[in-house]
């Protein structure tokens, strides 16, 4: 078994340096198992004086490892010509598994010391550590240099959002009020990538390609990227930094991939985004999630942080420090700077996107949008017209919170694809249901995610709806079964007592189902993502129409009037 188990190049910002960087995965069995002599043979090759390995297989070797391999790439970068490389090196879940980073600046010069870092663990079993370590030096020192990083250090305005929920609304809102304000905007996001509002590359951009995509377009002015956990873990940002950045809230999703097992390692992902926000810029940070408040500290940028609570602590402190916050006041969008008295900018009734203020996501989403407007210098009329003009609907934010009535059943499509995403969902439906009428919910979940959370939304759909149904995502298995699915989410569902869950093909399979047995001032909802357009087509040919502001405003008032 060879020990390099995956070499990664990251061609800019990481998890482990805010510059480009390769990443290994290696198996370090080998050492794990050798005896105390060749441990100690090998720690005194690359220089590791009194060092204590402990016994084979025990929670000392784990740790006599991470020290030692590190000790590692620095001796044979070292011996190969690179003196005083810094490196990073971090256990996994899997105990025989470590990562090592590493920053480069030729690549081929680069992953052959990746590759040769993981011959010399081979070889630990043999009888000559000493000379496999001169023999990898010699390796580095005769490679090829290669290319340089492709990291792209901006000449236009960036303004880089990321976050769990909210991050693609919240960067297509900025992107708007930019537009609104006469700038050419380029965005990226999962949908693909944006120039003047026009789609020009479908696909998911949310990683460094889409910014890249953005920033050589030669007449944007001003670009807006989607950053997503996955971007920033296989590739590395694509910028070297960024003017303003968002980060929206940290939950759990997408557990147990690339090495991120908890929430609190997403928020350290997370985290690379404000990490490299220039000196003189902005990190507008949620102040009611505790682990993107944390993030002020190891940012340079001025923090401006947003709360739904104006007295919040987060505000306060930030305001102290000589930052600026964002939050609702007496229903008005309020911006906070030091020694001011309060700026009204916006009645939350008068934001379409906050859906007549149900929406408690969406009004920290417009938070966090004006916060980066005005922190990027776009006016505050300006900032003030676009929040009016920005629509809920498949034009302004396609797959997010989008209402629609079919006669008098509401229906509303988003992506809910978390546990904080559906609990959403099921909050805006319960803002426009009539007293006495039902809770219809499309469920659907994306192969990739844990068995626990497929569960849990099974849970929260069947406890928070009247009607549960599930709608497979056939392009979205991504390594399961349509059974194995429907297995979890029952699972779920029978935790709250609900059985007997029946399941369609498709999400439009199941839109038209739950339609077809909803009553007067019923909600249908659906966990949208697969067939998005397919569904829109749907609604338009069965008589729906989409909801305007207003619809959506008289919607929100009858229920909350007659509750």
């Amino acid at each position: 078994m060879t020990s390099l188990v995956e070499l990664r190049v990251l061609e800019g910002p990481n998890l482990y340096f805010p510059r480009a960087a390769i990443k290994l995965t290696l198996d370090v069995s080998g050492l794990a198992a050798a005896s105390d002599a060749t441990a100690l043979r090998f720690a005194t090759r690359i220089g590791l004086k009194n060092a204590r390995p402990g016994s084979p297989e025990s929670g000392f070797r784990q740790r006599f490892a991470l020290r030692a391999v590190g000790r590692l790439v620095r001796a044979v970068a070292g011996e190969g010509g690179t003196p005083r490389l810094a490196v990073r090196v971090r256990p996994t879940s899997d105990q025989h598994q470590i990562v090592v980073a590493f920053p480069w600046a030729h690549r081929e010069r680069a992953q052959e010391m990746g590759r040769a870092i993981g011959d010399v663990l081979d070889s630990l079993l043999s009888t000559d550590i000493e000379a496999a370590v001169g023999l990898a030096a010699e390796r580095v020192a005769a490679a090829e240099h290669g290319d340089k990083p492709h990291t792209i250090t901006p000449k236009i305005p960036v303004v880089a959002v990321t976050g769990t929920n909210g991050k693609t609304t919240t960067s297509r809102m900025i992107a708007h009020i930019g537009r609104a304000d006469g700038r050419l905007v380029g965005w990226s996001n999962t949908d693909g990538v944006y120039i003047d509002g026009e789609l020009v590359e479908s696909g998911d951009y949310s990683g460094p390609s889409g910014a890249g995509r953005v920033l050589a377009h030669p007449e944007v002015q001003l670009a807006v990227t989607e950053t997503a956990r996955g971007g920033i873990l296989l590739k590395g940002i694509g910028l070297t930094r960024n003017d303003v950045s968002v980060v929206t809230n940290v939950t759990a999703d997408h557990l147990g991939l690339q090495g991120i097992d908890t929430v609190d390692q997403l928020a350290e992902v997370k985290a690379v985004v404000p990490r490299i926000t220039r000196k003189s810029g902005w990190a507008v940070l949620n102040g009611d999630d505790p682990r993107v408040y944390d993030m002020r500290n190891i940012i340079k940028a001025k923090p401006w942080v947003f709360s739904r609570d104006a007295d919040s602590p987060a505000i306060r402190e930030t305001l102290t420090a000589g930052g600026r916050a964002t939050t609702v006041i007496d229903g008005w969008v309020s911006v906070l700077t030091p020694q001011s008295d309060p700026d009204p900018m916006i009645e939350l009734v008068d934001v379409p996107m906050t859906l007549a203020g149900l929406s408690r996501f969406n009004v920290e989403n417009t938070l966090a949008a004006v916060s980066a407007s005005l922190a990027i210098g776009i006016p505050r009329d300006v900032v003030i017209e676009g929040l009016r003009t920005f629509l809920p609907d498949a034009e302004h934010n396609p797959g997010r919170m989008n209402f629609f009535s079919m006669g008098e059943v509401s229906v509303v499509m988003d992506l809910a694809h978390n546990e904080a995403g559906l609990e959403a969902l099921m909050e805006i439906m319960n803002g426009v249901r009539r007293p006495g009428a039902r809770l219809l919910l499309g469920l659907g979940v994306v192969g990739d995610r844990t068995d626990d959370l497929i569960e849990k939304l099974g849970e929260i759909a069947a406890r928070d709806s009247d009607v549960v149904a599930i709608g497979h995502k056939e392009k979205y298995l991504r390594g399961r079964t349509t059974e194995e699915l429907e297995e979890l989410m029952r699972a779920g569902a029978e935790r709250v007592g609900v059985t007997g869950v029946p399941a369609y093909p498709t999400e439009v399979a199941v839109l038209a189902a739950l339609v077809g047995q909803a009553l007067p001032g019923d909600v249908v909802g659906l966990m949208c993502h697969a067939e998005r357009q397919e569904c829109y087509d749907w609604i338009a040919e069965h008589g729906g129409e989409p909801d305007s502001p207003e619809t959506l405003a008289t919607k929100a008032r009858a229920a909350a009037e007659d509750a």
